[in-house]
């Protein structure tokens, strides 16, 4: 099959997306329809493509000599564009009832929709011009999103959010000229396919380039302002964009550079191994640090996030094929586990009014599936045995103690330390929420269940199972991602 088909799944979202931003709605409920059609249909193509043996990785179009546009499937496409097209359509349903008294529901799910044709067509490049062009286009594409209040705060943060993303963009170029001018192939190669006539410090540089230009929208320090900025934005952005999809497309593009354009081999006991890995530690401490200061439930969750993503970058970065696996393997089930929390705080947030910790005291109550289900990601994102982020962190910690090193050791305490700050902020959210101190109850009275509808239910409990599912039986998935760092898919 043609590697051209691929470009399917992708514009099934980016047609519709257009489209739904003009279409004359008859009603709310239509517009939901309409949507949700849209991103089961691009997911049941996506999985038609995943599970096909015949697809190949193809050339689709040829700017100029060695610069193409190329699209392809193979191992971590597989595992990234899966977490995708099973993600998206069960949190539409979660942004439909957040969505339904708010203003601009037609431009919030039309660029929502395209910003799931971007994220796919990220997945399926297989080059890193490719992959840069749909990079650009998921930032085009979450602009208007962050912005969509259209208030003082939405409209500062999409600034904010632009002029990082713009400058981060920049040095990614550097770094996808320069790989694409001195590839050994138009295509993805595991291993890296740099032409050894190229000076390795080059191609160092080069890679430092890409990766803090593509860690900018994985929240690399110093890099990372513009995602607890962005909170503001409704939770449904907040929740899969800010906590899934857009940041982990830049682990993912970080991924592709390391160990499919440049190569662990040129990169590890390097200058700029060493850099990137401190750079990593540095953010997951200082992100845990600021994340027990903050206040602001989404702000916290945000500054999390960002300290989770470099866990992710922590075990790329190893160079190893057991770093790769426990990095990408947390990709996945800190995607589980953030989205959770994210949407509880949703849920919370719409109800109540309130936005901030002391808010949270005695609603444990009031809310009992939500925070139940808050409880048990939080316990997750802490590490604890049997769920799922457990697994990852665990892999984490042997491939540093593997690895060896000064810069490996200095992350593993940091992963430690940080880990006991996670402890922290998420346990203090807990307590409050069930177990207030006697007077600070702000929910005295109320014994009336306040929880949201179906709509906003339904995926906090699908993936709390998850979380438990993986953490009891990872098995699986973990082979087939052991697969994927061994160079066999």
């Amino acid at each position: 099959m043609n590697g051209a088909y691929l470009l399917l799944p992708i514009l099934i979202p980016t047609v519709t997306g257009l489209a739904g931003l003009r279409l004359p709605f008859k009603s709310y409920r239509s517009l939901c329809v309409y949507m949700e059609i849209s991103a089961l249909i691009t997911s049941c193509a996506v999985w038609f493509f995943l599970l096909s043996q015949n697809t190949g990785t193809d050339v689709v179009y040829t700017f100029f000599p060695g610069f193409a546009f190329c699209l392809g499937i193979d191992g971590m496409t597989r595992l990234y564009a899966g977490l995708v097209s099973l993600m998206w359509p069960v949190v539409l349903l979660y942004a439909f009832a957040y969505m339904k008294n708010e203003e601009r529901r037609r431009s919030f799910f039309g660029f929502y929709i395209l910003t799931y044709g971007a994220t796919l067509g990220i997945c399926f490049s297989a080059n890193m011009l490719t992959l840069y062009c749909f990079f650009e286009m998921m930032s085009l594409a979450t602009l208007p999103l962050v912005a969509h209040e259209q208030d003082h705060e939405s409209l500062y943060a999409a600034r904010k959010y632009a002029a990082y993303v713009i400058g981060g963009a920049s040095l990614a170029f550097v770094s996808v000229v320069l790989t694409t001018l001195y590839g050994t192939s138009t295509f993805f190669v595991f291993g890296g396919n740099m032409s050894s006539e190229v000076p390795l410090n080059w191609m160092r540089l080069a890679y430092l380039f890409g990766f803090f230009g593509f860690g900018t929208k994985a929240a690399v320090f110093p890099l990372h302002k513009w995602l607890p900025t962005a909170s503001c934005a409704p939770t449904p952005v907040t929740g899969l964009l800010h906590a899934v999809a857009v940041v982990n497309t830049g682990v993912f593009a970080i991924i592709r550079l390391t160990w499919y354009e440049v190569g662990a081999g040129i990169l590890e006991g390097s200058w700029v191994q060493t850099v990137c890995l401190l750079a990593a530690t540095v953010t997951f401490l200082t992100s845990s640090s600021i994340a027990v200061q903050e206040r602001h439930m989404k702000r916290r969750l945000a500054y999390s996030t960002v300290s989770n993503l470099s866990y992710m970058l922590f075990g790329v970065l190893l160079m190893t094929p057991e770093g790769l696996l426990a990095g990408t393997a947390h990709m996945i089930f800190h995607s589980v586990t953030k989205i959770t929390l994210f949407l509880c705080i949703g849920s919370f947030m719409k109800d109540t009014g309130h936005a901030y910790l002391a808010d949270i005291n005695g609603v444990g109550k009031r809310m009992p599936l939500t925070f139940g289900c808050y409880a048990l990601s939080a316990l997750s994102l802490m590490g604890v045995p049997l769920l799922c982020c457990f697994v990852s962190k665990w892999r984490l910690l042997l491939a540093a103690t593997d690895h060896g090193g000064i810069a490996a050791y200095i992350g593993m305490g940091g992963l430690i330390i940080s880990s006991v700050l996670c402890a922290v902020y998420e346990l203090s959210v807990v307590t409050r929420a069930f177990f207030p101190f006697a007077g600070t109850d702000r929910y005295t009275g109320q014994t009336r269940s306040r929880e949201g509808g179906w709509l906003m239910l339904a995926p906090l409990l699908v993936f709390s199972a998850l979380q438990v599912i993986l953490g009891l039986h990872p098995g699986p998935l973990l082979a087939f991602i052991s697969r994927i760092s061994e160079g066999l898919l």
